[in-house]
C-alpha cells in the first residue's frame, strides 16, 4: 500500500478508518517481522510510510471526534477545557468589551453631575 491521503481519509466512514488503521497495524506487523528476519530491503524501506500511514489515520479519526463534539457542545453554555480556543493566558483572563464598559454606582454620578468642561479657544 501507498502512504495514506488525509484528504481521501475524510470520505471514509468511521467503521471504514477502523478497519484501515487495522489493516496498515498488520501490514507494520508484519514488516517489522521481516525485518528482524533479515528480508529484503524494499520490505524495509516501507515501514516508514506504513508508519505515517497509521499516523495519518489516526489523526483523521481524532479530528472526526473532536469536530463531532464540537458540533454537539456549540449551543452549550460550558464547554470542555479541551474544545475551547488555546489563545495565551493573558487574552483568557482579559476583561470581556461589556465587562471593561461597566461603571461603578459613583462613577456614574460623578459623569452625570460633573460633565466634562469644554473651552473655546481664540484663534
Amino acid at each position: 500500500m501507498s502512504k495514506a491521503k488525509a484528504c481521501q481519509l475524510r470520505k471514509l466512514s468511521k467503521d471504514e478508518l477502523v478497519t484501515k488503521l487495522e489493516d496498515f497495524q498488520k501490514e507494520l506487523a508484519g514488516l517489522r517481522v521481516e525485518k528482524v528476519t533479515a528480508g529484503a530491503t524494499s520490505k524495509l524501506a516501507k515501514i516508514k510510510n506504513v508508519r505515517k500511514s497509521v499516523a495519518v489515520v489516526k489523526t483523521v479519526m481524532h479530528e472526526m471526534t473532536r469536530n463531532a463534539l464540537k458540533k454537539a457542545y456549540a449551543k452549550k453554555k460550558y464547554i470542555p477545557k479541551d474544545l475551547r480556543q488555546k489563545k495565551t493566558r493573558a487574552m483568557r483572563r482579559e476583561l470581556t468589551a461589556f465587562e471593561a464598559s461597566r461603571k461603578t454606582l459613583r462613577q456614574r454620578k460623578r459623569d452625570l453631575h460633573f460633565k466634562p468642561q469644554v473651552y473655546a479657544l481664540k484663534a
